[in-house]
């Protein structure tokens, strides 16, 4: 098997009322991890890479990475570019082997938004890619692209329809009150515009900012139209506090494949019980 787009397995969450988990990893440790849990639970996979990542591990490592583990697992892989507001980038992605990516230009204006959204897509259609796009500005920090809460604007349901028509996106990244990065309260998730939302578009809905939000509400979120939920402070968390504990208790230790593993196990913990959470065990 290869890796393979988005389209298929976020249109069939969509009918059945699922959501498919898109994790952020960094290296080698961390998408093995992501593709251990996913494949023991028989789950569709996202690995979702920001700009930052793809700088760190390289292009060609990722995407040969992600091949590998469509090798090796039997679950549906897709590898994607997430957060990305550089055309020429997205592009390289693309050409490189990347199937699924987003162009984030949530932060220009309306019009700028669907120009540059558009010429994306159009470019991905070459290649049998699927292009999400951003409508609203979700807040907290994501790489270098940090929004304050003052500026975060939630996404109007009667733009929603238009902005996809005009873009032929294939999934919309909305809104309605999560944020990237560490919650310092408790999010309250606008469910009613969601609804709204939902109701007036065709495409698959995505959450993004969804590390810290209580399941209930993801729940709620998923019942209510999200096809799609980013994850990645979780996991950045639960690595590095494992590799901090095995380091403390053994302070000797200079073997990164010892102290590099508990990381990858709570990973692989925290990858097992959000795919319980969207409801995608054994869909793949």
């Amino acid at each position: 098997m290869d890796i393979v787009s988005t389209k298929e397995m976020l249109l069939d969450a969509k009918k059945n009322s699922y959501a498919i988990p898109a994790f952020n990893i960094h290296n080698l440790e961390t998408m093995q991890a992501v593709l251990e849990g996913a494949w023991e639970m028989k789950s569709p996979i996202i690995i979702a890479t920001t700009p930052g990542t793809v700088n760190y591990a390289g292009l060609d490592f990722l995407v040969g990475m992600a091949k590998a583990g469509a090798k090796n697992f039997n679950i549906p892989i897709a590898i994607h570019l997430d957060h990305c507001s550089d055309v020429d980038f997205i592009k390289k992605c693309i050409l490189a082997g990347y199937k699924s990516v987003m162009i984030d230009a949530s932060l220009k204006d309306y019009e700028e938004n669907i120009r540059l959204t558009r010429e994306i897509v159009n470019f991905a259609q070459k290649y049998g890619a699927t292009v999400e796009s951003e409508l609203g500005v979700v807040g907290g920090q994501e790489d270098e692209r940090k929004v304050d809460e003052k500026d975060v604007l939630y996404t109007d349901p009667n733009v929603a329809l238009d902005f996809i028509e005009k873009t032929e996106i294939d999934s919309l990244a909305i809104a309605i009150g999560t944020a990237h990065g560490v919650y310092k309260l408790e999010p309250k998730l606008d469910i009613d515009r969601l609804e709204e939302i939902r109701n007036k578009v065709y495409v698959p809905l995505v959450l993004h900012g969804a590390s810290g939000v209580p399941e209930k509400s993801v729940i709620e979120a998923i019942e209510h139209g999200i096809c799609k939920i980013n994850i990645s402070t979780e996991l950045k968390m639960a690595f590095i506090k494992n590799i901090r504990k095995y380091l403390s208790e053994n302070p000797s230790a200079n073997d990164p494949r010892n102290y590099l593993t508990p990381g990858k196990e709570a990973i692989k913990k925290v990858v097992i019980d959000k795919i319980k959470i969207c409801g995608c065990e054994n869909r793949a």
